[in-house]
């Protein structure tokens, strides 16, 4: 339905009213007659105001849940309960339904607007080099420290065999 006007909407409406057959308003709009039949429900029960939508309307997840718990505890229609909570499109309610049971029937809300991914700022070469080289002298005294140590431990072994053939 998104690619008809608000005018065709409403010529739809006034058609279909008129005694006009949902096949040959699905051919003349070139939309589905389920989506029409959607959409004369939806403005039956809700009114032209219904169409009217500057901005998407925004559910908070209690309100979400609600819905879905009507459709899943209550048994009552996906149809039904998209058309009396002014859904644009029973569509939108078979994804949240989706969603709930694949996250373990836990509401997830999608983040919107821009990621807060960390700016990543090219440094200059010689700042490179210099953190390379820093790098580099902390593993030269590390391994300066290890070579000394096997040197001791070398050394404290040599004296224990020393001692144990003089006990012999």
């Amino acid at each position: 339905m998104s690619k008809l006007s608000y005018e065709d909407k409403i010529n739809i409406y006034n058609e279909r009213k008129n005694g006009e057959s949902l096949s040959s308003l699905a051919s003349k709009y070139n939309v589905r007659d389920d989506n029409l039949a959607y959409l004369i429900r939806l403005i039956d029960k809700h009114g032209f105001d219904i169409l009217r939508t500057n901005k998407n309307k925004t559910f908070t997840s209690y309100e979400k849940e609600q819905i879905i718990n009507r459709v899943l505890l209550n048994n009552e229609s996906v149809c039904s309960v998209a058309i009396d909570e002014g859904l644009l499109s029973r569509g939108m309610l078979q994804n949240w339904i989706k969603k709930y049971k694949e996250n373990g029937y836990n509401i997830v809300e999608r983040k919107r607007g821009r990621s807060t991914m960390p700016k990543v700022t090219k440094k200059k070469e010689n700042e490179i080099d210099k953190e390379k080289i820093k790098r580099l002298e902390e593993e030269n005294l590390y391994l300066k420290a290890e070579l000394e140590y096997s040197k001791k431990l070398r050394a404290v072994v040599q004296a224990r065999k020393n001692q144990q053939q003089k006990k012999k």
